[in-house]
């Protein structure tokens, strides 16, 4: 899976090349939150004190032209947008482009692998279970689930990078006993919320990998009965045969559902938990006037953006679980092929039959 695609001369331009195109987009677009987080704060502001603005200020910071020079990636000076049009139509824009390319990015991953596996087994004269479902099912589900959760992983990172600090100087307007005599206790607490939510998530959803494996055993099962039942209803696909398996199918399922059914109902709860949070932490200085309209808008964008970053494993943990669970069975299935390889030199036949252009 990993060989395929990043120790391949042949997809060492899109593994590496675009893979570091990708990563520039999205920080980009993670610089343009930064600016967007700044934007609430000075515009919620005005809103608060409305009486003492004109309404050409509201128009001005929703669709005025305002810029300033400004570091982006902390490093290259570049002029910014400062009002809100002008910050929309450029997230809007790499959002478009950033998902654009890392679909591509995980089709030719997916190709990489499939043009490795296909003259592999055809070399291979023992019959490994579930072949089929490997090279085409199995093979998309990795490069959609690495295209989706991969995006969203790294967006995360690059994240915690722009958001931490700003968010470590916000917490000097937390106003709670103990809590404000914490440098940083709003990452701290961020921090708490998630790690403490995967390692609760963790146990809750211990069995669920297994039962997402052992289903797709039994539906490959059903699957290939009924596709020999094309080529030969005498022989397979016989009713009661077919009813057999879909029990088992049925059985596998159901404790499934009961499983996600309790992680589901711990995953809600977590939600609303952290949707608490910011306002528990910064609500109470409002009644003392230390805090602003604009000022907990901004500490609820950016401690928004620092929770949603730590908690992304958390949030796609039924994703992770389905990522798990294929790559225990491409793993298997390449060891069933390096077992039972049978010699041939698989790089010149992969080579042979790689018609496809990169």
């Amino acid at each position: 899976m990993i060989h395929a695609f990043f120790k391949s001369r042949r997809w060492a331009s899109w593994a590496y090349g675009m893979g570091i195109f990708i990563v520039l987009i999205i920080w980009l677009q993670v610089d343009l939150s930064v600016q967007a987080n700044a934007w609430y704060r000075s515009f919620y502001d005005m809103l608060q004190t409305a009486q003492e603005h004109d309404v050409s200020e509201f128009w001005h910071s929703l669709f005025g032209w305002e810029w300033a020079w400004e570091r982006i990636f902390f490093v290259i000076p570049m002029v910014v947008p400062k009002t809100f049009i002008w910050i929309a139509i450029p997230i809007v824009l790499t959002g478009t482009l950033g998902n654009f390319l890392v679909s591509h990015y995980g089709f030719r991953w997916r190709q990489a692998i499939t043009e490795n596996y296909i003259p592999r087994w055809r070399n291979v004269e023992h019959e490994i279970e579930g072949a089929s479902q490997r090279i085409q099912e199995d093979a998309n589900r990795f490069a959609r689930i690495v295209e989706s959760l991969g995006l969203q992983m790294l967006r995360a990172i690059l994240t915690l990078i722009a958001f931490l600090p700003i968010l470590w100087t916000l917490s000097g307007q937390v106003d709670l006993p103990v809590i404000r005599d914490i440098p940083g206790s709003l990452v701290w607490a961020a921090l708490l919320v998630s790690v403490g939510g995967m390692a609760i998530s963790w146990f809750v959803g211990w069995f669920l990998p297994g039962l997402e494996y052992n289903n797709q055993k039994v539906e490959a099962a059903f699957r290939k009965e009924l596709v020999l039942g094309e080529d030969d209803k005498i022989h397979h696909a016989q009713p009661e045969t077919l009813f057999s398996l879909f029990t088992g199918l049925r059985f596998n399922y159901f404790r499934l559902y009961l499983h996600y059914g309790y992680f589901n109902l711990w995953s809600n709860a977590y939600g609303q938990i952290t949707s608490l949070t910011p306002l528990l932490m910064i609500g109470p200085a409002m009644f003392t006037g230390a805090v602003s309209v604009g000022l907990l808008f901004q500490v609820n964008n950016a401690y928004g953006q620092v929770d949603g970053a730590f908690s992304v494993v958390l949030n796609n943990w039924t994703t992770l679980t389905e990522l798990r669970s294929i790559w225990k069975r491409l793993h298997e299935f390449e060891g069933n092929l390096d077992k039972y390889d049978t010699g041939h030199d698989v790089a010149a036949d992969a080579q042979e039959a790689s018609p496809l252009p990169i």
